[in-house]
């Protein structure tokens, strides 16, 4: 049992590790922040491999780290709303182990959701005049986030059946 723990605790550094080092290797950066990277695969195959739970938690730990080595922050709100709380629901994949998909994707909204809701509070001025700043949130959060699901959705797919089916997830 404390060696499962301690499997569980290990591979949750592990993956936190890997995000935070995807998150520094851009595929393509905006210029008032957010870019394309490879973050969420290990997150995901974390949380699909061990549950929601621990998914989640790994997600959170991972978007403090990131905020903590280089976050853009103006309020504490907003550090919560684009760091923890972004991450953290990446983890909630883990919930969906039989429909890594849907889990993904999912989860992958609410990460959206968190970065537009932070956006349209505390970067509405960066939109242009007179325009709507929930679309203009959506659409920029949209850019960067949209392709870096999908090439982090496929890439789960290609490695996941390559893994040990363990723990709370997947089996």
């Amino acid at each position: 049992m404390a060696g499962d723990k301690n499997r569980i605790l290990v591979e949750g550094a592990l993956a936190v590790a890997l995000s935070v080092v995807f998150s520094a290797l851009r595929l393509w950066t905006m210029p008032q922040g957010g870019s394309i990277t490879l973050e969420m695969v290990p997150l995901f195959l974390f949380a699909l491999r061990r549950g929601g739970k621990a998914g989640c938690f790994a997600g959170a730990v991972s978007g403090l780290l990131q905020l903590m080595t280089g976050g853009y922050v103006v309020h504490p709100l907003q550090a919560v709303l684009d760091y923890p709380a972004a991450f953290g629901v990446l983890g909630l994949a883990g919930f969906f182990a039989g429909r890594p998909l849907a889990g993904m994707v999912l989860s992958g909204l609410l990460r959206f959701g968190c970065h537009v809701l932070s956006g349209v509070i505390f970067f509405g001025s960066f939109a242009p005049e007179g325009s709507n700043v929930w679309l203009y949130s959506s659409v920029y959060n949209g850019s960067f986030l949209l392709p870096t699901l999908v090439v982090s959705a496929v890439l789960v797919h290609l490695i996941l059946p390559r893994l040990p089916a363990f723990g709370t997830g997947r089996r």
